[in-house]
């Protein structure tokens, strides 16, 4: 906070437009911005940005974290605490392992024209991939469209294997996946991303 204040506050904005005005998700806000309870310490927040303008962005939190009475947003709703995610998101136990991390949160914002979306989206999910790794991660898992293979592939992205049912959380189509970032290595941050710890 104390490096990038100002990009974590302009992160969390952008997301109240996409997830709250946009998606009309009931999520927690304050002063314009979208939290909740696991934006914690324990969270890291990727943010794309050209000169401040956000561009998008995604948090990842290891699956090993607790916060009160919360883990990750996988895990707690598949112990039935978070009444919108429905509690069989996962074909097994939700994993505690300190090579797994999750990923949610994921956005690009309208700021992102039409012809430059796949090459963002692409260098998003390369840094996330790359965070995750350098973090002790080999896989990191998340709530994904549900065509995220063919979207997967567009994009020329790691591996992925679907590890839950297709449902329709929030009016999206969507499956948890498991992503395979171990092959990535250490990656540098670009000039216009940040990993905000």
């Amino acid at each position: 906070m104390h490096q990038h204040g100002e990009l974590f506050v302009n992160f969390l904005r952008a997301r109240r437009r996409i997830f709250i005005d946009d998606k009309q998700w009931d999520l927690p806000q304050v002063d314009g911005m979208e939290f909740d309870q696991y934006d914690t310490p324990r969270a890291r927040w990727i943010v794309l940005h050209e000169y401040g303008e956000v561009m998008g962005g995604v948090r990842l939190m290891p699956t090993t974290s607790t916060c009160a009475q919360y883990s990750y947003m996988l895990r707690d709703a598949q112990l039935g605490m978070l009444p919108d995610i429905p509690q069989d998101v996962l074909f097994f136990k939700a994993p505690v392992r300190d090579d797994i991390w999750e990923a949610t949160r994921l956005f690009l914002t309208s700021a992102v024209p039409a012809q430059r979306r796949i090459a963002v989206q692409r260098m998003l999910m390369n840094q996330m991939a790359g965070a995750a790794y350098a973090m002790g991660a080999s896989h990191v898992l998340g709530i994904v469209p549900a065509t995220f293979s063919r979207w997967m592939t567009r994009l020329g992205l790691m591996s992925a294997v679907p590890v839950g049912p297709v449902q329709n959380i929030d009016g999206d189509r969507t499956q948890a996946a498991l992503m395979n970032v171990s092959y990535i290595g250490e990656m540098t941050p670009t000039e216009s991303t940040h990993t905000l710890h």
